[in-house]
């Protein structure tokens, strides 16, 4: 069996949770395809990363990802303008688990100065391991295509 492939990136505010996030997911068994940046002392523009975040989850390349900026809200803005992507800025474990169970999230934005890192890897993993409930929900996730 493979592992599944979970894209990251960040701009440089979140670089640092990024890293942080990429060794956890590798402890919970997923390959990591890093998209940048690879520094967190370099300005560099959230946008960028967002866009090859996005575009790696509507071209099938990979069915998640997880972004993170300072606060997660431009990168998931930049992530939200792509065709197919539902990228949800997650604060607590309850917004992780509804956006997978009612928003059928693919995209997972944190933000670097705003959340622990604790809480963030416990956001990620229930992020990951919830299921979309699909019935109710089906006819309001279609209308964001």
């Amino acid at each position: 069996m493979f592992a599944e492939s979970i894209v990251v990136a960040s701009d440089h505010a979140g670089y640092e949770l990024k890293e942080t996030l990429k060794r956890e997911l590798t402890n919970m068994g997923y390959e990591v395809l890093d998209l940048g940046t690879n520094d967190g002392t370099e300005s560099v523009d959230y946008p960028d990363f967002g866009f090859a975040a996005a575009e790696a989850v509507a071209s099938g390349r990979v069915t998640r990802a997880i972004i993170v900026c300072g606060t997660g809200i431009g990168i998931s803005i930049a992530a939200n303008r792509h065709l197919g992507v539902r990228a949800a800025l997650c604060h607590d474990v309850d917004t992780a688990r509804l956006s997978r169970e009612h928003n059928d999230a693919n995209v997972l934005a944190l933000g670097g100065w705003t959340t622990d890192p604790e809480l963030a890897k416990t956001c990620m993993k229930t992020f990951l391991e919830t299921s979309y409930e699909g019935g109710r929900h089906d006819r309001r996730v279609a209308k964001l295509a």
